[in-house]
C-alpha cells in the first residue's frame, strides 16, 4: 500500500513535508532469521563431534589386563612418534625433550607418582625405553603400561 502524503494547507504542493497517512512497515522477517539460525544448527551439530577427536592409540592385547581408575595420569604414545616424537601427556601435546620437565610441574612433590603408558602397539621397544627414560628422569617412580584384553 503507498504512502498518501498530505501537504500543508499554504505549501501549494511543493517539495514540503506533510504528515503520514498510512501504516509503517517496521517488522522483522522472521521466516529469514529461522532459516539462518536452523542452518548454523545443523553446521554445529556436524562438526562438534569432529572437535572432540582425541588421539588414536592401538594398544596391544594381554591376556591378563586389568581395569585402570580414571583419576590417573596417563602418557599416550601415538604411532606418529616415531616422526615428531610428542607424546599426548594430560591432553596435552609435548616433545619428547620437554617431557621430564612438564612432568614435574603436573606432579610436584607428590609422594606416589605414577603414569599409565597407552602405547601404540606398533612402535618399538626402543620408542618405549625412550619414553620411559623421560619419564625416570622426570621423577616418576612407577610406570604402568595399558593393554587391551583379548578379543573373544
Amino acid at each position: 500500500m503507498p504512502k498518501v502524503m498530505a501537504s500543508a494547507p499554504n505549501a501549494g504542493g511543493r517539495h514540503q513535508r506533510g504528515r503520514r497517512i498510512g501504516p509503517t512497515l517496521s517488522e522483522i522477517n522472521v521466516i529469514p532469521l529461522v532459516d539462518v539460525m536452523l542452518v548454523l544448527l545443523i553446521i554445529f551439530m556436524v562438526a562438534a563431534p569432529m572437535l572432540q577427536r582425541g588421539v588414536e592409540v592401538h594398544l596391544p592385547v594381554a591376556a591378563k589386563s586389568q581395569e585402570i581408575p580414571a583419576e590417573r595420569l596417563y602418557l599416550d604414545v601415538p604411532l606418529s612418534y616415531r616422526t615428531d616424537k610428542r607424546v599426548v601427556f594430560n591432553k596435552e601435546n609435548v616433545r619428547l625433550e620437554f617431557l621430564a620437565e612438564r612432568i614435574r610441574q603436573t606432579t610436584g612433590s607428590e609422594a606416589n607418582r605414577q603414569v599409565f603408558i597407552r602405547s601404540d602397539k606398533a612402535l618399538s621397544v626402543q620408542d618405549l625405553i625412550d619414553v620411559l627414560d623421560a619419564l625416570k628422569a622426570g621423577g616418576i617412580e612407577t610406570a604402568g603400561i595399558v593393554t587391551d584384553p583379548p578379543k573373544r
